[in-house]
């Protein structure tokens, strides 16, 4: 038998005369022939992904009534029932039963991924607990570029000292911890996230400077594009068109606000200035910027703040004027409430975008998505009064053949969230006996 299969390296770059280099997603090529996939480096690699919404959900609209396998789909979920079967609801599920700083928010994004209880101060001594974001990131993000991205999307520069009644801003800026004293700034800024994934545009002469030119970075990589397709199976070829493709795409996008901002100023700023008017192609654009990560490998663990704890953001253009947080204070009145179950709608809206394009997107033998743990959701369950207990939550994608979707699990009362954050360590090949206040691990087989 005569094979003639031709071998790349999992950490191929397509590089340019400029000094441009881009990864490459996983290709058949970059797997030996007649050798087993999970035998390769070029094995299916674990990915997760934290994705948060604030100020809770209307409980009863989201959470389904009955549990297991035959349950009706809730108005709030609807948008992503083409995605049954790869997301867990979970419910009945409690973030740290103690003492919380502040009115509840800040606790509730600080520790939704600790299950720590947060340190009531108003100074720069804050302490909450080590996030399973960065726990996964040391154990498989430390082969990767980037091990770790941490996203958001309101600017937080101006919120320090007093955010949530006795509690630090802090709390509220972010919802990764690398320690229990050292909470990860979320960039906000996709051109920033763009170019620390693939280089260029480091300053702002250097910004203004490709505006003028209107190149793409990609085109320094063509004639390399070029020149390694001509070996590669039509299947390979087709994966790095489409790759390139969705690149100059995103590239594009962050292109037209840079240049719209430009051309409304006299100067072009030292700071980033690439924000989207729209908060649909803000999201848009920091989910699409977490699907080419995890496909060239340049991540492999994020986490996403949709939007942030005590936001002032409003949602006219889906019929809701009044700022987010005033709304989920709706005093159980019927209209204010449909109000809030119209936001929280729309946040799994903008999710279901983003789990298509992991599912569409190929990454060895499945999609991304397979090889994903996401999860999706608020720490904080019945906005008008800050409870943290019930809250609710969604567990999908695949990780590589550890999440069974489908299903409903109601647990018991008061379970703590600790208890989900566990199992999900151990998918990620991490375990652990305890995690902030858990009393157990919740069963996801």
């Amino acid at each position: 038998m005569i094979v003639t299969k031709k071998h790349l390296p999992r950490r191929t770059f397509l590089r340019g005369l400029a000094g441009t280099a881009v990864a490459l997603p996983l290709l058949d090529s970059m797997i030996p022939a007649l050798t087993a996939q999970t035998k390769t480096a070029a094995k299916p690699q674990f990915r997760a992904a934290f994705i948060y919404t604030p100020h809770g959900v209307i409980l009863d609209q989201w959470v389904p009534k009955t549990t297991g396998t035959d349950y009706e789909m809730t108005p709030i979920l609807k948008p992503i029932e083409s995605f049954r079967n790869r997301f867990i609801i979970l419910s009945n599920l409690a973030e740290n039963k103690a003492k919380q700083a502040g009115s509840g928010h800040a606790s509730s994004s600080a520790t939704w991924l600790s299950a720590a209880v947060t340190k009531d101060t108003q100074g720069e001594d804050v302490q909450a607990g080590t996030t399973i974001d960065q726990m996964i990131a040391r154990k498989i993000g430390q082969d990767t570029p980037i091990p770790s991205l941490e996203l958001g999307i309101e600017d937080v520069s101006n919120m320090i000292g007093i955010c949530d009644a006795t509690s630090s801003c802090a709390y509220l800026n972010t919802m990764s911890w690398s320690t229990p004293t050292t909470p990860l700034p979320a960039e906000i800024n996709p051109k920033v996230v763009f170019e620390r994934m693939f280089g260029d545009g480091s300053s702002a002469a250097k910004r203004f400077e490709r505006l003028q030119d209107d190149r793409s970075l990609l085109d320094d990589i063509t004639g390399s594009a070029r020149d390694l397709q001509k070996n590669l199976s039509a299947q390979d070829k087709t994966r790095i068109t489409d790759y390139l493709d969705n690149l100059r795409e995103i590239e594009r996008r962050i292109a037209q606000v840079e240049k719209r901002n430009t051309d409304q100023q006299l100067s072009v700023p030292n700071a980033p200035i690439d924000i989207p008017e729209t908060y649909e192609d803000h999201v848009g654009l920091m989910f699409d910027l977490q699907v080419v990560a995890f496909q060239a490998d340049i991540t492999r663990v994020s986490t996403f703040m949709m939007s942030r704890e005590l936001n002032n953001r409003t949602y006219p253009y889906i019929g809701v004027p009044e700022q987010h947080h005033s709304i989920s204070h709706h005093q159980y009145d019927p209209l204010k409430m449909a109000q809030h179950q119209k936001i929280n709608t729309y946040h799994v809206q903008l999710y279901s975008k983003f789990l298509t394009k992991m599912q569409e997107t190929k990454d060895g033998d499945g999609s991304l998505l397979d090889h994903s743990m996401v999860l999706y959701g608020s720490g904080m369950g019945d906005g008008n009064v800050h409870s943290h207990d019930p809250i609710s939550v969604l567990l999908g994608g695949g990780a590589i053949g550890q999440i069974k979707g489908g299903r409903h699990i109601q647990n018991p009362k008061g379970t703590s969230m600790g208890n989900l954050l566990l199992p999900m360590l151990e998918m990620a090949g991490i375990q652990q006996d305890k995690i902030g206040d858990s009393t157990g691990k919740i069963s996801l087989s």
